[in-house]
């Protein structure tokens, strides 16, 4: 009677090569090394799209609310940071003509129902608002979206405001006993809105000096 079954190979250095702990760590290590080169390879080729959009959607952005006729400049080029001890760094973008500033235009963040709103504002050199948009929110459809200048007018209200008009008191919501209006079932978003571009009115007043001084002359 014979025993056809074959008799496992005996263990050799082939075999402890392949179950080595080091070997399996370096090939792990190679694994991780290709992979963080392929996604920096991909991360440089997408940079230069991203940077363009970027620039693109801050461009459209500020032509909504800063008018061509008040600059010869190029206001993403000419850029002033305030380090504010309420607001902390905020990046301003400067208007001027022949030097002369006349607007500035910056953003800042209040918090409605649905979490943060992004506000850009630009303010002329008087203190008066040229402008408002709201840049992104997570609010109620429906209801606090109407804060969107493609869903309501209401953000329109605020140019020509400023500090003094309406005054202190009047920088409400109407429920508030303010002069903005509030939408119905959705006050905590204007309020928000409203309590984030009189921030913005007050940042301005407590930089004016430095916001206002004149663009160094070009080389």
């Amino acid at each position: 009677m014979t025993d056809d079954t074959a008799a496992p190979p005996p263990p050799g250095p082939a075999r402890d090569w392949k179950s080595s702990p080091l070997v399996s760590g370096l090939l792990l290590g190679l694994f991780s090394l290709v992979s963080a080169l392929m996604l920096a390879l991909a991360s440089d080729a997408t940079r230069g799209p991203i940077a363009a959009r970027s620039a693109e959607d801050l461009l459209a952005s500020l032509a909504q609310v800063l008018p061509e006729t008040l600059h010869d400049n190029d206001p993403t080029a000419d850029i002033r940071t305030l380090a504010d001890a309420d607001e902390g760094a905020v990046r301003v973008y400067v208007a001027a003509r022949g030097g002369a500033v006349t607007a500035v235009t910056f953003e800042l963040t209040g918090y409605g129902y649905g979490g943060a709103i992004r506000v850009l504002m630009a303010v002329a050199a008087d203190g008066t608002i040229l402008g408002a948009r709201v840049l992104s929110h997570t609010e109620t459809p429906g209801l606090g979206d109407k804060i969107e200048i493609g869903k309501d007018d209401w953000i329109e209200d605020f140019a020509g405001r400023s500090l003094a008009d309406p005054g202190p008191a009047g920088w409400k919501v109407r429920r508030d006993g303010g002069i903005f209006d509030q939408f119905s079932g959705a006050t905590i978003t204007p309020r928000a809105v409203v309590g984030t571009i009189h921030r913005g009115l007050t940042l301005f007043d407590r930089h004016r000096a430095e916001l206002l001084a004149p663009l160094p002359p070009r080389s």
